[in-house]
């Protein structure tokens, strides 16, 4: 469903993880907004809590969010938290480092683009899922996380080799050869620290989980898995994909369509959008159809 609306007045919170990021998209998104708006009040919270207050008293100024993936969810968990999310209407700007979430919404990317949306697009209702600790996804989520991309995790980021050290008390430019032998001496002769990547970016292990949709159970605990999503589908419904541990021949992915998806078993952890939740032993999300409204662009 969507729906043509105007804004006469704009409430436009800049986080400030975009000012920091991109203030030139920033400045261009705030000129376009306050040109095509009757009225616009610029807010720059300088965190979270302070994000939360702006938006709880926004009064009858729609918002618009100038931000990365991260700003848009935290705004709609906090209107879902306040039992507003039905009645307002969320326009955003994707200004940041993580955009996939906006982009999968529909989103325009630029600045002028995703302004001009909001200022003359349509209202599309957009599904959402709520877990029962109240927790929303507007995206896909994922079991097990998908894990971060680690650091680069030479040593010489944080302390200085032996080997260093020694070329900088005096070794001359024309020993080179002289100190690639150094190097490996000190290599050969000194143990190698441990990885200080953290155990939680290790590959994560299949899992023992019962994944039960619309009360169906689609996997038991007998089954192991190696990784499970759950994503936006039609007409009110989410996509379920389980992939089976593979012993030998590929096994084919296990797919469902439903209201709910419940998911229980070990302790496991869960990315839904951007963050990572958990562990919990049982877990219940249930797509609450048109919940979210945003301004995209006319088609």
């Amino acid at each position: 469903m969507a729906t043509f609306a105007t804004f006469d007045q704009l409430l436009v919170i800049i986080d400030p993880v975009a000012r920091r990021t991109d203030g030139e998209s920033v400045r261009i998104a705030k000129d376009v907004l306050s040109a095509g708006a009757a009225s616009t009040k610029v807010c720059l919270p300088e965190d979270p809590e302070e994000f939360a207050r702006v938006l709880s008293r926004r009064g009858s100024r729609r918002p618009v969010v100038v931000g990365d993936d991260r700003a848009l969810i935290r705004a709609v968990a906090l209107l879902h938290r306040q039992r507003a999310l039905a009645e307002c209407v969320l326009s955003v700007v994707p200004v940041g480092g993580s955009l996939s979430v906006a982009r999968a919404l529909g989103v325009p990317t630029g600045a002028v683009a995703a302004a001009r949306a909001a200022l003359d697009g349509v209202e599309r209702r957009l599904d959402v899922l709520v877990d029962d600790s109240d927790g929303v996804v507007l995206g896909t989520l994922r079991i097990p996380p998908v894990p971060l991309a680690p650091r680069d995790s030479r040593d010489s980021r944080d302390e200085p080799d032996a080997a260093e050290g020694a070329e900088g008390a005096g070794l001359a430019h024309g020993g080179r050869h002289w100190l690639r032998t150094y190097q490996s001496l000190v290599r050969t002769l000194v143990p190698s620290r441990p990885s200080r990547l953290s155990p939680a970016l290790a590959p994560p292990g299949p899992a023992r989980l019962r994944i039960e949709v619309d009360g169906v159970t689609l996997v038991d605990l007998d089954q192991p898995v190696e990784a499970v999503s759950v994503t936006p589908g039609p007409a009110g419904t989410a996509v379920v994909e389980v992939r089976p541990l593979s012993l030998g021949a590929v096994a084919a992915p296990l797919e469902a369509q439903g209201r709910t998806v419940t998911v229980s078993g070990a302790d496991f952890r869960y990315r839904a959008d951007e963050a990572v939740a958990g562990p919990v032993r049982r877990r219940t999300w249930t797509v609450s159809e048109g919940a979210l409204g945003l301004m995209l662009p006319v088609r």
